[in-house]
């Protein structure tokens, strides 16, 4: 099994060996779980802070481009107006996007069997939108062979039934209290028990809970403890 800095680099010389030769694009590959829209891999050359900042916030479960392709089979351009026209109040998000010069764009849309949102994603510059979209169009087919073929070698090189420790974003590592609370509930203790020996509310356990479960992409509590169990996640309290 390969390290997840070994499949990154993989997958970004592929990418960049078609799209160098066509334009100095910004892009980002996304690998998202449809079953609950957390990230599961990444490879992007996107501005590092507007990337940082969008790990951080979660901004996948709002943002209007993933949104839009959950229900799409065919690329399509995004921008002001699809935030605006979407029935859904993305101002801020918007507000966030500009910032970063990250608000017009185009992204190619693939569904794999694994139950999983992929995406291909372009920014497009106000001041090269026409040469930009221009490349793309005409570069269409090829693209989303291209984006088809990655995934393809995305899926030889990683296990999607078998979770290892280094398929886990470093990012997305628990922290101490997170690992205090699955461990105490993986040695039976309930809500009540853990928050009494750690002096914490029962309400706070169950928000690190469901954290827990966002980070590891899984269901429930009890899939995050046997799945933390089987990758040895749980580090014993001392």
């Amino acid at each position: 099994m390969r390290n997840e800095s070994n499949v990154e680099k993989i997958i970004k010389n592929q990418l960049e060996a078609t799209l160098n030769s066509l334009e100095a694009f910004t892009w980002a590959y996304v690998v998202l779980s449809k079953k609950d829209m957390s990230c599961i891999f990444g490879v992007t050359n996107y501005p590092e802070e507007w990337v940082r900042h969008y790990r951080e916030n979660g901004l996948q479960y709002t943002d209007p481009v993933v949104i839009t392709a959950l229900k799409s089979l065919t690329p399509f351009p995004w921008n002001e107006k699809l935030m605006t026209h979407s029935g859904y109040d993305f101002a801020e998000l918007f507000n966030q996007a500009s910032e970063y010069e990250v608000v017009n764009g185009y992204t190619f849309v693939l569904h794999d069997y694994n139950n999983n949102l992929v995406t291909l994603s372009f920014i497009i510059p106000a001041e090269r939108k026409s040469e930009i979209m221009q490349t793309l169009l005409q570069n269409k087919g090829d693209i989303s062979i291209l984006l088809a073929s990655v995934h393809e070698t995305y899926l030889m090189l990683t296990s999607f039934s078998e979770k290892k420790p280094e398929d886990i974003n470093k990012t997305n590592r628990l922290t101490k209290r997170e690992n205090e609370i699955l461990y105490w509930t993986s040695v039976g203790k309930t809500y009540q028990e853990t928050g009494m020996i750690l002096g914490i509310k029962v309400r706070t356990v169950k928000f690190h809970m469901l954290n827990i479960v966002k980070k590891m992409g899984v269901a429930n509590a009890r899939h995050a403890v046997r799945l933390g169990v089987e990758l040895q996640l749980i580090q014993p309290i001392e």
